[in-house]
């Protein structure tokens, strides 16, 4: 069980970057932690407590595997111990888009659903950034991916993106706490597993080391360049958009890195969830291809689906009914 006098020198690391954080980002003490009882979420909850933020750390139960319940409940021993307030919330996991993109889905909505307007403090550390830059590249997935995971985006804030793995399980070792090993972190059937237990090890060996800290601010980079094509797309939009209509013809001059965009932003605002770089470039097409009968779909519920057409000078979100 958790010693919660002990304050080592990792441990006072942690609390100093989620301090730092909190003064960047929050504008109160009020916070929740996602505690799934692994290394990082159990350091970063220590260390917030430290740091002298008011927390509640929410475990998230997926029910997953055999003793998940006991996880849940050992977790939110240690975040007591920690002098956090805890709650558990089970979850049911659907089967969408892959096992680890349910469960992820499945998880945020957890904590959005119990959060009570408080923003949300996640564990994701220099090594998981590394990993998600890695994956969107090899899925060319487009720069919003190698951009990597942001430090704020209200609610969600990850104060530990500049620490690394290492730096957590040292300070649950400080605080004399066991931390939960999930056995999908190793499982070779997940890709993301196979990227931290063979790919990244392979690359730091062949190059000599600091992969992982290069990626990271590869992703930096890349995000600082895409937040500014952001804000150009952005008032690109302000002009194109007519009602729920996007004005196609206002956008002919934009080059194609702010026209997807604004195509992204728009098919966001009607409904589109995680559009993919297949779906935006599709949208990108119909953009500029004059009298184009394409039909680009973008979601929808049982009955319906959301499909984007070209009117004339315009892109319209219109709803068929599935056969």
């Amino acid at each position: 069980m958790a010693d919660p006098g002990r304050v080592g020198d990792r441990t006072a690391e942690i609390a100093r970057a989620v301090r730092v954080f909190a003064d960047d980002h929050l504008g109160g003490p009020e916070v929740c932690v996602g505690l799934s009882g692994g290394a990082d979420s159990l350091a970063l909850t220590a260390g917030a407590v430290r740091a002298g933020l008011s927390v509640t750390a929410v475990v998230v139960d997926h029910g997953l595997q055999p003793g998940s319940d006991e996880v849940a409940r050992i977790a939110a021993a240690h975040a007591d111990a920690f002098g956090a307030s805890t709650t558990v919330v089970r979850v049911e996991v659907g089967t969408g888009g892959g096992p680890e993109g349910a469960a992820r889905r499945a998880r945020y909505a957890a904590l959005d659903s119990v959060r009570a307007g408080r923003p949300v403090l996640l564990a994701h550390t220099l090594d998981d950034q590394a990993e998600t830059v890695l994956l969107g590249l090899a899925r060319g997935s487009g720069p919003r991916s190698i951009a990597g995971m942001v430090a704020w985006a209200r609610p969600w804030g990850r104060p530990l993106l500049d620490l690394r793995r290492s730096t957590t399980l040292a300070a649950c070792a400080e605080l004399g706490v066991a931390p939960y090993v999930d056995p999908h972190n190793s499982d070779p059937r997940f890709t993301r597993s196979r990227l931290r237990t063979e790919v990244l090890p392979l690359l730091e060996d062949i190059l000599q080391g600091g992969v992982a800290s290069a990626l990271a601010r590869t992703a930096t980079q890349l995000r600082a360049d895409s937040d500014v094509l952001d804000d150009l797309a952005a008032q690109a939009r302000a002009s194109a958009v007519r009602g729920d209509r996007l004005a196609v013809d206002a956008l002919a001059a934009a080059p194609p890195a702010i026209r997807r965009r604004v195509v992204r932003q728009w098919v966001i605002g009607n409904g589109a969830t995680e559009p993919t770089e297949r779906l935006i470039l599709a949208l990108d097409e119909l953009a500029v291809t004059p009298g184009s009968r394409a039909r680009v779909a973008i979601g929808g519920d049982d009955r319906h689906r959301s499909v984007v057409v070209r009117d004339g000078d315009h892109l319209a979100v219109v709803s068929d009914p599935r056969g």
